[in-house]
């Protein structure tokens, strides 16, 4: 068994060799490491690798995600100020001077275990910290490969290469001593690996679960609708915690749009399948069947013994009750979409309520609508951290090029989701900073100012 406390050590002295580096010298090794993980040959051995040891999603997909991330991160990345002093307001005599947090455990899920490992380590290094990396046991061999390749490019830069650890053979006994030793936490995953996350002692950014609602309104481009719908949902079988869970759709517009979605290939179960996709997904009424998750609508649907066409890419099914009555009201983490109907626009944002409180609360939202109306509606009411217009949700969440998305795959649910940020966690998230004060001018409100308002309305 690894020694974590050893683990941790190597990294307190790597991380200390670069503490005081320049901005150009961090910014040198960010680069680095970032070429060493986005390149041809090693993302394919890392998205090849992946899809062998997990058995989940798409290779192909995994491949583009891969590389996709890591280059969007770095984007992000190559403008910021990560280093000394950062921000100066004279007139309120202000300074801001950046500095690290530390060593940062990380601890990564197996649905994107290489490219969280190049977000999240791309945005910790960003802040001169070290970091350990704790893999999904399903994902250790992927996992070590891509924090390796970080390692090859810090090396090739001259800095240290215990900056990049990880543990070799996870274990939730490992996973814990990790998090108790460590100066921070970022935990992608499920949510018992969140909940033990914020039980270690140690601050920590954790996720909640995802369950994207989307709502299809009758000023939508249907045709657009479905396409983007269908890429978000199918987008390497579903791994991502951001993928089209629920549609709820205009009643008015609800068949036309469902033949749109049978168009690119979406297999509509009647009741009688419904039952028997339920028995397969939720054998015991309540815990997702994992033989199911990121597999192929054919695969799932052979499970179930459902017969459906060769070129089938999801299954549909209606919903009934938004609640536990329905268990398909909650996340799948496979490519089964639930469709819901709806009058008014009042009851379509309760949908969004209903289903993301049942699961999912505070992760995600979209809407395909040309009603700015609707739009500010959805955004003022949803209880989301982040609401996509017109786009797929498993894209479009987490950066894309098309968005002013913050490239990561650790996203945050605020207090609704029982998370400390609605952001999505990125380098700012691993820095801690040094606010300075310098003596000014005394500023005195007026009482007139203050209460000016409250006295012409109340009375003294």
């Amino acid at each position: 068994m690894q020694d974590i406390k050893a683990l941790v050590q190597r990294a307190r002295e790597a991380q200390t060799l670069i503490e005081h580096y320049s901005q150009q010298q961090i910014d040198e090794l960010v680069a680095s490491a970032g070429w060493e993980l986005y390149k041809k040959e090693s993302a394919v051995a890392c998205a090849r690798l992946a899809h062998e040891e997990t058995g989940l999603g798409v290779y192909d997909d995994k491949l583009l995600k891969h590389q996709k991330k890591i280059l969007g991160t770095l984007r992000d990345l190559k403008p910021v100020r990560s280093v000394g002093i950062v921000e100066e307001d004279p007139q309120k005599g202000l300074m801001k001077v950046l500095k690290p947090v530390g060593v940062v455990g990380a601890l990564i899920p197996v649905t994107n275990p290489t490219s969280s490992i190049g977000c999240n380590g791309l945005s910790i290094l960003k802040g001169r910290n070290a970091m350990i990396f704790a893999p999904h046991p399903k994902a250790r061999r992927c996992g070590a490969l891509a924090a390796q390749y970080m390692r090859d490019g810090i090396l090739k830069a001259g800095g240290p290469v215990d900056l990049v650890q990880w543990i070799e053979e996870p274990s939730v006994e490992l996973t814990q001593q990790l998090m108790s030793a460590v100066d921070l936490v970022v935990a992608t995953g499920g949510p018992g690996m969140v909940k033990a996350a914020y039980s270690s002692g140690t601050p920590a950014y954790g996720v909640g679960a995802g369950n994207a609602t989307v709502i299809v309104d009758e000023t939508a481009d249907l045709e657009d609708a479905a396409d983007k719908i269908f890429r978000g949902k199918t987008f390497d079988h579903a791994t991502s915690c951001s993928s089209e869970n629920s549609v709820v759709i205009q009643q008015d517009i609800y068949d036309s749009l469902v033949a749109e979605l049978k168009k690119l290939g979406g297999y509509l179960c009647n009741s009688t399948e419904k039952a028997r996709l339920q028995a397969v997904m939720w054998p015991d009424g309540h815990v997702l069947n994992r033989q199911i998750v990121a597999q192929s609508a054919t695969r799932i649907a052979e499970l179930a013994g459902i017969s459906v066409p060769a070129q089938t890419r999801f299954l549909m099914v209606e919903g009934t009750t938004a609640g536990p009555q329905d268990l398909f009201t909650g996340e799948k983490l496979s490519v089964v979409l639930t469709l819901w109907k709806y009058a008014s626009f009042s009851d379509a944002i309760d949908f969004v309520r209903r289903i993301t409180g049942f699961s999912g609360y505070g992760h995600s939202c979209g809407i395909h609508s040309n009603s700015d109306e609707h739009i500010r509606e959805l955004a003022i009411k949803a209880p989301v951290s982040r609401m996509m217009v017109r786009q797929p949700q498993s894209h479009a969440n987490s950066g894309n090029y098309d968005n002013g998305m913050p490239f990561s795959l650790t996203l945050g649910c605020g207090s609704w989701g029982n998370n400390i940020s609605t952001e999505n966690i990125t380098w700012k998230h691993f820095v801690n900073t040094t606010w300075v004060s310098s003596p000014i001018d005394p500023v005195i409100p007026k009482e007139e100012a203050i209460f000016g308002e409250h006295w012409a309305k109340y009375g003294k």
